[in-house]
């Protein structure tokens, strides 16, 4: 401890956007300087406050002293790629030249080229990577994930022919790997397995969205297309919370930035937890939003311990992650995503442009249930969902997710301002019981 303050302290100052963890992190540093964790604190605080450059300095200074922290490494490829520089990755390279026995390196590389749609790049390191550590299984399973997600479906065939352990993380990406090929049942087979051991994992549960529809199983209007499961809300708002909430929020996205590793293209998107933050009008959205997941939840199907979301139907509910996106036209907008850590999403439109409102352009719209980009699927959205001020859209975190573009690229006229958050059940209260099994289709339905 420095002066009172703790690094847990400092770290959760910074998840709050408190101003404050600058200080902090400055006064745990006068203790103990070679402390990397502290540096990239420091690094992160900087950005907060809004100082882009000196945040750029500190973690190109992690990134040369100490190489094998991929945590800098990532967040300085962050920081590149949100300038625009088309080599953002350049730094993991760089790291692994130094550090060439340390495996990290490379899997944190292949996860940031991802995460920014790169995957044919990410695939080639991976293939250097296995080539480098032959006894590192874990990149013969990246390669096959990410040639695959870049079109190469006979070699990702092969490489998953390789795989051996038939551990969760492996079926659910060979799952994936089918259902490109358009084999639902070899997909449903292997989700099976996957939840048979891991009853709550929503990403199998999404895919297992998408492997139901393809096979034209009944199951399919189980899971995602009962009548309450999606739903546009009026938010339980005083008057006058969406304009104050709208200000405060365009002042928190004057220092924030186009983040790595989310379903973001293009805008901003506000760090840490927002509803964390110690100020009134937030409080008093969160307060709204509450009260408007009460009406959610009171209008959805009956508790059933074999659905994924309807499990928790009747059990306590909390906010986990929280944050607000600001995306101002140019063809900004989601791709399709899914949230795992919880088991309602979300999206609250506080500002919505007026070219959404044109129904034959859906500029901005919302698209529940189109499978993401890389599957290569032609299943249309379930729902489609024009954005209206003060609403709350509220889905199942089992469905995909995006949003289409709205303005022309190199056009940046219009402001879309929400606020996103994961629902999640509160620890202890969760039903355990397991997927449905393969039952007569008629069987699952619910009126």
């Amino acid at each position: 401890m420095s002066d009172g303050v703790s690094p847990d302290q400092a770290q959760r100052a910074l998840a709050s956007g408190d101003p404050a963890a600058l200080g902090m992190f400055d006064r745990l540093l006068a203790r103990d300087p070679g402390n990397a964790r502290l540096w990239l604190g420091k690094a992160q605080a900087l950005e907060l406050n809004g100082d882009g450059r000196g945040a750029r300095i500190v973690a190109q200074q992690l990134a040369d002293q100490a190489p094998g922290f991929t945590a800098a490494l990532t967040y300085l490829a962050g920081l590149r790629l949100a300038a625009g520089e088309p080599d953002f990755a350049a730094p993991f390279r760089v790291a692994a030249a130094r550090v060439p026995y340390d495996p990290n390196i490379p899997a944190a590389h292949v996860e940031a080229l991802a995460a920014a749609d790169l995957s044919g790049e990410a695939a080639l390191v991976a293939a250097e990577a296995r080539r480098s550590f032959p006894d590192e299984a874990h990149f013969t399973l990246l390669e096959a994930i990410h040639t695959g997600a870049a079109g190469q479906w006979a070699q990702a065939d092969a490489l998953f022919g390789e795989l051996g352990a038939d551990h969760p993380q492996r079926l659910l990406h060979e799952a994936r790997h089918r259902l490109r090929g358009r084999d639902p049942a070899a997909a449903e087979r292997l989700l099976a397995q996957v939840l048979a051991s891991e009853p709550h994992d929503i990403a199998a549960w999404a895919l297992r969205g998408i492997a139901w529809r393809l096979a034209d199983d009944g199951r399919a209007a189980w899971l995602h297309e009962q009548a309450g499961l999606v739903a546009l809300l009026p938010l339980a708002a005083r008057d006058g919370l969406l304009a104050e909430a709208a200000a405060q929020l365009r002042d928190l996205h004057a220092s924030a930035r186009l983040p790595l590793g989310q379903s973001l293209r293009g805008g901003s998107q506000t760090r840490g937890i927002l509803f964390q933050r110690e100020d009134p009008v937030l409080a008093d959205l969160h307060a709204a939003i509450t009260e408007t997941l009460d009406t959610y939840r009171a209008q959805l199907p009956p508790s059933d311990q074999t659905h994924p979301l309807l499990r928790h139907r009747d059990v306590p509910w909390r906010l986990a992650g929280s944050w607000s996106v600001r995306l101002t036209g140019g063809g900004d907008h989601h791709k399709a995503h899914i949230h795992p850590q919880g088991i309602v999403s979300s999206a609250l439109y506080l500002v919505v442009p007026d070219q959404a409102q044109d129904e034959s352009e859906r500029a901005g719209w919302l698209e529940i249930g189109r499978p993401p980009p890389d599957l290569r699927l032609d299943l249309e959205p379930l729902q489609v969902i024009r954005p209206r001020e003060g609403h709350l859209a509220l889905f199942p975190s089992t469905l995909y997710h995006g949003t289409t573009a709205f303005g022309s690229p190199g056009n940046a006229s219009a402001e879309r301002l929400t606020v996103a958050f994961d629902v999640v059940a509160a620890p202890g209260t969760a039903a355990s019981s397991g997927p449905p099994q393969a039952a007569a289709p008629e069987a699952l339905q619910r009126p």
